[in-house]
């Protein structure tokens, strides 16, 4: 129960992340003994690249303290969406901080909002928008996958989340969200293949003061025809972006001061050697040293479109006459 409340010390059950470096990090739920692919109960030895790990040595281990393995050491820390997120196991394509963080943002969601997701997947976004509405708002999540959705709750459980979290089983393309939805949502997200088939649901969802819409699509017809059902649905404020994480790298650089004396220049093109190593050491001189911001080489290429959109107040609605009806299939 370590997402829910900050805490100084790591107990029994806790999901704690295990820090080897910035690209290698690991959840681990701290327990004594774990299930072995024959079904016994074994001890809980962790395997990393620095040496085993005795899990249930942790218990008691202040977060943030340095631990001590076989073959080296790391950090135990305690977890965060962002974490979660590097760390999570994936049972479907998760969506990344860089989108997250947009997606919290556009969405004016806050400690009290109700929001409801469908694509629940691996959770990534929903533990960052649970953090975001406690202590008071609520999340109803849905995933057409009944498997997902039972490994789900039992994650939310474990995480301590579950009291402001409810993972559905529904179709919602076809089913929508449920009558007793109807008029309680702040906000929607739609991370589903078909997301304009949905909007019609999220209307009724949203509350009659309005509320805000966002999806996540890979492709860009699928924004094509959600853009359009968003205008005939009286939705404003329609825009898409995409979200592209660029890294600076801070390195140090040199670069050569060139000289117009015209005697250096006759010294190092003399053969004597120490006229020559004089003239070398006098290049060195004459460098300039500095520290630059240069861009990475590579840059992680595009993920998805996030399209977000405004629901206007019920007695100001004017849906659009001139959008086209969008198609049913899948793009």
């Amino acid at each position: 129960m370590s997402f829910s409340i900050d805490k100084e010390t790591i107990e029994e059950g806790d999901t704690v992340i295990l820090y080897l470096n910035a690209n290698s990090m690991h959840a681990i739920k701290v327990t004594n003994c774990v299930l072995n692919k024959h079904g016994e109960s074994v001890e809980n030895v962790f395997q990393t690249t620095y040496g085993a790990l005795k899990v249930s040595s942790l218990i008691g281990t202040k977060y943030g303290c340095k631990v001590e393995m076989s073959r080296g050491w790391a950090y135990v820390l305690q977890p965060t969406p962002e974490l979660w997120t590097l760390t999570l196991p994936h049972r479907t394509q998760i969506i990344y901080t860089p989108d997250i963080s947009m997606i919290v943002y556009q969405l004016e969601i806050r400690p009290g909002s109700y929001v409801i997701e469908s694509g629940t997947g691996s959770g990534s976004l929903t533990h960052a928008l649970a953090r975001r509405v406690a202590p008071n708002g609520y999340i109803s999540t849905f995933d057409f996958h009944e498997h997902r959705v039972n490994l789900a709750k039992e994650e939310f459980a474990s995480h301590g989340i579950s009291d402001i979290v409810n993972v559905g089983h529904r179709d919602v393309c076809s089913d929508g969200f449920g009558e007793e939805l109807d008029g309680k949502a702040d906000a929607v997200f739609l991370d589903l293949p078909h997301p304009w088939l949905v909007i019609p649901h999220a209307v009724k969802a949203l509350k009659t003061e309005g509320g805000r819409f966002c999806s996540f699509s890979p492709c860009i017809e699928q924004v094509q025809k959600t853009c359009s059902t968003l205008r005939r649905a009286a939705f404003t404020e329609i825009t898409t972006m995409e979200c592209l994480q660029r890294e600076i790298n801070i390195s140090k650089r040199s670069l050569p001061i060139a000289s117009l004396n015209k005697e250096e220049k006759k010294e190092i093109n003399e053969d004597n050697n120490e006229v020559a190593g004089r003239a070398s050491s006098k290049l060195e001189e004459n460098k300039y040293n500095f520290v630059a911001s240069v861009y990475a080489n590579t840059m992680p290429g595009h993920t998805g479109y996030l399209t977000f959109a405004t629901l206007p107040p019920s007695w100001t609605r004017q849906p659009s006459p001139c959008s086209p009806s969008p198609a049913t299939n899948s793009p």
